[in-house]
Order: structure tokens, then C-alpha cells, then sequence
């Protein structure tokens, strides 16, 4: 506990405190106490404390902003520090918003503050912002200082103004190696590999993360990860940001065995060598070696991150694994793992998609923040559940609240609308669509409410709808009619579909099984023949079935014709008892 009884030894004692190790309570401790002895409104410590606040961001900015708000009279310093902490945080337009008040209060910046401000810039789209400090900057004479010199390189080129990045690097005789990584960066964001080898080349001297640049362009921009592990592979010295990243440009091209391979020989790995590699399985459907992983990274020690956590919890979605997934999320909050926006939206999916609606909701429901795409996993969870109704709800609630929707949103409630045979509901939604929320209707849209009023039996308004939509309409949209002619037995635009579908090259076998079965529901058995005849003459064949379930917390996978499974019996047994029961009841 911080005494404030001692006015002569309390200042020291303070500043002496905010130079250790910071923590939260700490800190609002000596803010506390400062207030209490009129000691922060000493412009010197106030920014002193600003400053020891900034060193715990991202934790939080929102309390920084609080500090700054109190300071009677901010100078450079203070200003400095507010504007790093927002940019550094990921929020450029606060960190803008923030020197632009510096500008108006009469304060000038300094040869710190154009960085700051330039790498808030270059998080924008456009640069507009970027061109004006560039004009400051040149009259209050810093465009000759390095360190707003390699800002305003970064700042161009992260807005793709990658020619005018490169003008400011051959103009400025005094480099470093900054100023060559971010005119490197520029080009590789670019995809200009070509003319970022050449520089790379034309370096005087090279540190790690000048080879982790190309490397990363060669794994992730263009995919040619032979080309970057042959980077990887001349290095005189590899730091793990290296080694991640190149397992990272594996991962990206699905080539796991490889990422796998390079992530055993690591000499040392960190969080992000596990997260890349878990994520990796998840993504290119290994869900299962994901989990595995996940497990390996727990007994060896490691604290997950948020990209292991979703990668995770991903897997869990993809097996159906609810009871693994319930656990992990006990896990990440008994362990207090960063349970933000991502993650929390990432478990609804889960809780969804596992049918578990009462724990997906319990989640939405305490979120103290929501990202659009918090609200459509919602809308698409409860429609893709039969809660037509509830989605729609969800859909509402956004409204009232005004939170921002996009061209997902709608494609979720309409096929909430869909599922649940809303189809009034559906059209209106459509309409209001572009007229309200201006939001033009893509294909996905038109195959929406092509499958509404398909399902609903209005099988000639949904024909029209394919005829005047403004796009040309791909073989989803002639898939969903014909799957709606199969359902009520309309053979005219079942033959119609097929023969777009033919058009469009999208024939395959499924196709021609479905028409085949609309033929004989209706007793045209010669041509149900035909279709047979025709299919095999093509060679087509239909798709084996699968399926998968889990059952305490373990997945089983079966695969028709496999008698692997070493509970098969049984299970056959089961079926014949199943069967029996059907046929017994008709």
C-alpha cells in the first residue's frame, strides 16, 4: 500500500515505483495517490505516468486516454505518447485524431511525433492523411531526419504508393536498414518479388527479418515456397521469426507434411510456431491432428494464444466434437487466456454447428462487444438450426442497435428465411436490401431467394428470378431449381436446369442421379434408363458416402463399404434392429 503521508519523500518515491515492473493495479494506485496529493497535476509527472501507462498498452489504451484527459496542460511529450499508444494499438484514427488536437491546441510535433503519426497512416486506406504530415514535415524541416524519412517510406508504401516510397528512398543518401526493409515490404505487399529480390540483393548488409520479408512474399504473396525455402536455407542466421515464417508459407500452401517436418527440427519454438501449425491443420481439413497438437502444446508448457485457441476450437467445429469443444472452453476461461471478440465468435460457431444453441446463445448474450461477424454466425447458426424465427430476431435486434451489417448478413437471414419457409419475410428482406440499407444483391443473393420460393413450391417465380437478375447465373442457382423440381416433381424445369447445367459444365453425376429420380417418381421409366445409360457410358460414378460422430468425446468416421471399424459388428447389428423397427411400424 502507497502512503501519502510524507509530502517531501512522496514525489520520489513515485517516480522511483514507476520505473519497476508495471502492472494495472499498480499503477491506479500511484494515479490515485498522485490525485490525492496534487502531485499529477504537475505537468512533468502527469506525463511521466502517461508514459508508464503506454508501456502496458494494448492492455489499456481507454485508461491512457483517461490519463491524457486529466493532464492540465499536455505538452510534446504527452501528446507523443497518446498518439504511439493508439497507433501502436491498431486504432489510426484515434492516433490521427489526437495530433490533430495537438495541431489545434497550438503545439508543434517533433522528430518522434511524425513516426508515430506516419505509422497510423500507413494502417489507412489512402493516404491522404500520409501526403499532408509529408507537407508539414518538409516546411518544418524534419524530411531529412532518418527516422520520419523511413515513416513516410512506410507510410507510401503500405498504401500501395509503392513509386513514391522508392522516390524517397533514392533521394535520401543516409539509410538504414529500415529504410531498406520497407522499401523491400513495399514491393513484396505489392507482389512485385521481382524488383524486391533486386533490392534485397543490392543491400550493403542484411539482418534477420530482411530475409523473413522475402521469404514471407515468396511463401504467402506468391506462393512459391520452394523459391522461399531456398532463401531460408542460405541464411548465415535463422532467429525464430524466420523459422515461423517459413512454416508459416507451408502452411499457407496446404503443404503440411512440410510445415510439419520444418516445425520438428526447430532448435526452439514459441507460442506462434504451435499456433501456425494447429490453425495449418484446421484450415486444410486435418481437424483432428489440430486437436492433437493443441494437447502436445499444453502438456509441453506452452499457454495458447487467440490464433491456437480459434484453431482449436475450429478443429472442434469441423469433427462435431462438442464435448471437446465444451472442455477447451472451460479451459481458456479457468486459465484466463485472452477471451476476446475472435474467440468468443469462433465458440458460437462451435455451439452452433454442434446444435448446442442454448450455449452458443449463453455466449452471444455476454459479450460486452460484437463484430459483424459476431451477428451473422448468430443469424446463420439459428437458421442453418431451423430458428428461422429467432435469426430473424437477431436480425432485428442489429437494426435497432444499428450495428454495421454487410452483404453477409443478408445472405444469412435469407437463408434462415429459407430453412424456416419465411418466404414473406425473405422478399421483404431482399427488397429492403439495396432500398434501405444500400447494399447490392450479389449471385449469392438471387441463389437465396431462388431457393426460398423453390422450396415453397413457387417454382415459376423462381425461375423468373434467374431470368431477370443482373448477373449471369451460375450452377448453384440452376442446382437449387432442380433440387426444388425434385421435391415438387416439376419435370419441365428439371430438364431445363439440367441443360443449363450442361451449358455451364456443372453436370456431373449427382446431377443426372437427381433427374433420374424426378423421372421415376413420375413412373417415365424409359428415361430414368436413359439417364442410367448415359451416366455409365460417361464413366460417372456416384460419390461415396460418409459420415462421422462423436461419442464420449472420442470420433468415429465411417466411410460405406468399410468394415474396419473395430466395433462394426455392432454397429451393423444395430442397423438390422433399426430396420426391423421401420419396416414393423408400416
Amino acid at each position: 500500500m502507497i502512503s501519502s503521508s510524507s509530502s517531501t519523500l512522496l514525489p520520489k518515491t513515485l517516480l522511483s515505483l514507476l520505473k519497476k515492473p508495471k502492472t494495472i493495479p499498480r499503477i491506479l494506485q500511484i494515479h490515485a495517490v498522485s490525485i490525492t496529493s496534487a502531485l499529477f497535476f504537475d505537468p512533468s509527472f502527469a506525463a511521466r505516468l502517461l508514459f508508464a501507462v503506454s508501456e502496458l498498452s494494448p492492455t489499456s489504451p481507454a485508461y491512457a486516454e483517461t490519463v491524457f484527459s486529466q493532464i492540465p496542460r499536455p505538452d510534446t511529450f504527452s501528446y507523443n505518447t497518446i498518439i504511439r499508444i493508439h497507433a501502436h494499438c491498431g486504432n489510426p484514427l484515434k492516433a490521427i485524431h489526437f495530433f490533430a488536437l495537438m495541431r489545434k491546441n497550438g503545439i508543434f510535433g517533433d522528430n518522434y511525433t511524425y513516426p508515430f503519426v506516419l505509422k497510423a497512416c500507413g494502417s489507412m486506406l489512402g493516404c491522404k492523411v500520409g501526403v499532408l504530415i509529408h507537407g508539414e514535415v518538409i516546411k518544418r524541416g524534419f524530411d531529412e531526419d532518418l527516422f520520419v524519412r523511413n515513416g513516410l517510406i512506410s507510410c507510401y508504401c503500405k498504401n500501395g504508393e509503392y513509386g513514391l516510397g522508392r522516390k524517397l528512398f533514392d533521394g535520401f543518401v543516409a539509410r538504414d536498414l529500415v529504410s531498406w526493409n520497407s522499401m523491400i515490404a513495399g514491393y513484396v505487399d505489392y507482389g512485385d518479388m521481382e524488383e524486391a529480390q533486386n533490392l534485397f540483393d543490392e543491400m550493403p548488409e542484411r539482418d534477420p527479418y530482411s530475409w523473413t520479408i522475402l521469404i514471407d512474399g515468396y511463401g504467402k504473396k506468391v506462393g512459391d515456397v520452394d523459391r522461399a525455402r531456398k532463401l531460408f536455407d542460405k541464411m548465415p542466421k535463422r532467429d525464430l521469426v524466420c523459422w515461423n515464417s517459413m512454416i508459416d508459407g507451408y502452411t499457407s500452401c496446404g503443404k503440411m507434411d512440410q510445415a510439419r517436418e520444418l516445425f520438428e527440427s526447430m532448435p526452439e519454438r514459441n507460442v506462434i510456431s504451435w499456433s501456425i501449425l494447429i490453425d495449418g491443420y484446421a484450415q486444410h481439413g486435418n481437424p483432428k491432428e489440430a486437436l492433437d497438437l493443441f494437447q502436445q502444446m499444453l502438456h509441453q508448457g506452452t499457454k495458447p494464444d487467440k490464433v491456437s485457441a480459434v484453431g482449436a476450437i475450429t478443429a472442434c467445429t469441423q469433427m462435431g466434437a462438442l464435448d471437446q469443444g465444451r472442455w477447451l472452453h472451460f479451459y481458456l476461461k479457468k486459465k484466463k487466456i485472452l477471451f476476446d471478440v475472435v474467440v468468443q465468435t469462433a465458440l458460437i460457431d462451435m455451439y452452433m454447428k454442434c446444435g448446442s444453441l442454448d450455449l452458443a446463445s449463453d455466449v452471444f448474450d455476454s459479450m460486452c462487444e460484437r463484430s459483424v461477424v459476431t451477428w451473422n454466425v448468430m443469424i446463420v447458426g439459428l437458421g442453418s438450426n431451423g430458428c428461422g424465427r429467432l435469426a430473424l430476431e437477431i436480425f432485428h435486434k442489429m437494426e435497432r442497435e444499428r450495428a454495421p451489417m454487410d452483404d453477409l448478413t443478408f445472405l444469412g437471414v435469407l437463408t434462415a428465411c429459407t430453412h424456416t419457409g419465411l418466404v414473406s419475410e425473405g422478399l421483404e428482406i431482399f427488397e429492403r436490401m439495396k432500398s434501405e440499407f444500400g447494399i447490392e444483391p450479389k449471385v449469392e443473393h438471387y441463389g437465396a431467394l431462388v431457393d426460398l420460393l423453390g422450396r415453397t413450391g413457387r417454382l415459376r417465380e423462381a425461375r423468373n428470378v434467374i431470368g431477370k437478375m443482373p448477373m449471369k447465373p451460375t450452377s448453384a442457382l440452376w442446382g437449387s431449381l432442380l433440387a426444388a423440381c425434385r421435391t415438387h416433381k416439376c419435370v419441365e424445369l428439371a430438364e431445363l436446369s439440367v441443360e443449363q447445367l450442361a451449358k455451364l459444365g456443372a453436370d456431373d453425376s449427382g446431377v443426372y442421379v437427381l433427374l433420374s429420380n424426378i423421372y421415376a417418381g413420375e413412373g417415365m421409366w424409359d428415361d430414368v434408363w436413359r439417364i442410367r445409360k448415359l451416366m455409365k457410358t460417361g464413366g460417372m460414378r456416384k460419390e461415396i458416402g460418409r459420415s462421422a460422430v462423436e461419442v464420449d468425446g472420442t470420433v468415429h468416421e465411417f466411410i460405406y463399404g468399410d468394415s474396419s471399424h473395430p466395433f462394426m459388428q455392432e454397429i451393423y447389428a444395430v442397423l438390422q434392429d433399426l430396420s426391423n423397427s421401420v419396416v414393423s411400424t408400416r
